[in-house]
């Protein structure tokens, strides 16, 4: 008999027409508190992990294996611009098992010089092999220094060919960054000049001298280790 009255009265409840409630028009929420919002940075800016860095090392060489790259840093100087990954890995925080050394937790004096020696050996190696290769590369097969090297250079055509470096090394344009395209424009101008009035050999030109500084300064900027 219950299953019969349970079963009638889901039956009328299916049938029953449907309820309609009438839409009512719009009104403001009324405030009862306000809470300041608090947009102020929790905790400080943090290393990329390793992995990352090395990652971006190896596609600013042209996307080349570690052990191709390890060779194109090397070139025909030997060990004065690179020496090799074993000697860097462990000291750009990365854990060496064999040894028993942990992952680095910190930054300290041993992995910022060793930022600077690879940034170094990046910028150079990539303007010799984007502007001084015979034959000459084409500009789609450059790593760095994909634009034309420049003979004469003034601040508007800096600033075209700048931004281009920028989006390489920072991923976004240089015209959101104020001031930065015109405090890099004076480091160029002066590397130029102190290069000119130095009389000892080089072998980088005046003009190559001052784009491979823009590339130290890129390669050293803190928007391209943290996040």
């Amino acid at each position: 008999m219950r299953l019969w009255t349970l079963a009638w009265s889901i039956v009328a409840i299916a049938c029953a027409p449907a309820a309609r409630i009438p839409p009512s028009a719009p009104t403001t929420l009324t405030a009862l508190t306000r809470s300041p919002q608090d947009s102020s940075a929790k905790q400080d800016l943090r290393l990329v992990p390793p992995e990352v860095y090395v990652r971006s090392y190896l596609q600013l060489f042209g996307g080349l294996a570690p052990v191709d790259v390890q060779q194109r840093a090397r070139g025909t100087d030997g060990a004065q611009l690179f020496d090799t990954w074993d000697d860097y890995l462990a000291a750009l925080g990365l854990p060496d098992y064999k040894q028993d050394l942990p992952r680095a937790q910190r930054t300290n004096a041993i992995m910022v010089a060793t930022f600077e020696r690879l940034g170094v050996a990046l910028c150079d190696r990539a303007l010799e092999h984007d502007w001084k290769s015979k034959p000459p590369i084409a500009p789609n097969e450059r790593s760095v220094f994909v634009f034309d090297e420049p003979t004469q250079t003034d601040a508007a055509s800096f600033a075209s060919r700048f931004d281009e470096l920028h989006r390489t090394f920072l991923s976004y344009p240089a015209r959101l960054a104020p001031g930065r395209t015109e405090d890099f424009y004076a480091l160029y101008t002066t590397i130029e000049r102190l290069h000119k009035a130095n009389k000892q050999k080089s072998r980088l030109s005046p003009e190559q001298a001052g784009w491979v500084s823009v590339c130290y300064g890129l390669v050293r900027h803190p928007e391209f280790h943290l996040y």
